[in-house]
């Protein structure tokens, strides 16, 4: 009886060594990555800011604005990347969200030129489902190639929605909900920039 309590007592202590230097060796693999990881993801992030952007020469994650709450709430997102070619702002990109998606939320990223158009639009995270509501993805299909250019004015705002609603946009057959979504969350995300890009611009361009 004691020497099966002792083999109990030696294999519960060797299942926590094993344990502990387990534990020790990812703490110290974490601790030694984490810069580099860090360092990954940032410019994972500035590659697709720059999918949406025109050419700029700032580093827009220092450069990013964290959006009052009203804003950020309107938009579905809590940031803005403003673009500067020799210190002056020439786009902006702001997160924004769909939260009306078939499966789920829609984020995006939305670029803006100064102008009011369109640079371009780059879904980051969705649930849609594969094969079918996943074309809004630019990795899937081109279909988010066809915001470039667009403006508030151009199509005029009612025609802001997909073809089957009488909008100006295309769409695949069997799967509108999630472009509907998209096409609101760019348009909201226009309005938003045209409503707060004049002060976005002077605070960044007084720094």
């Amino acid at each position: 009886m004691r020497r099966a309590a002792a083999n109990g007592v030696r294999g519960a202590l060797t299942l926590l060594a094993f344990a502990l230097v387990f534990t020790a060796l990812m703490s110290l693999t974490w601790w030694m990555t984490r810069d580099i990881v860090a360092r990954n993801e940032q410019a994972s992030r500035v590659a697709l800011l720059a999918q949406v952007l025109p050419a700029f020469d700032n580093d827009l994650l220092a450069d990013a604005i964290e959006l009052p709450p009203a804003q950020a709430a309107a938009l579905g997102g809590g940031r803005a990347y403003p673009a500067r070619q020799r210190g002056r702002v020439v786009a902006f990109a702001v997160e924004t969200s769909a939260p009306d998606g078939y499966s789920g939320e829609i984020k995006l990223l939305v670029g803006v030129a100064r102008d009011g158009r369109v640079q371009g639009v780059r879904v980051i995270a969705h649930k849609e489902t594969p094969g079918l509501g996943d074309y809004i993805d630019a990795a899937k299909s081109a279909w988010s190639a066809q915001f470039a250019g667009k403006s508030l004015d151009n199509p005029p705002p009612g025609a802001w929605a997909v073809k089957k609603d009488g909008g100006a946009f295309d769409y695949m057959a069997g799967a509108t909900v999630s472009p509907r979504a998209v096409v609101k969350a760019v348009k909201r995300a226009l309005e938003q920039v045209r409503a707060h890009q004049a002060q976005w611009a002077a605070d960044k361009e007084q720094q």
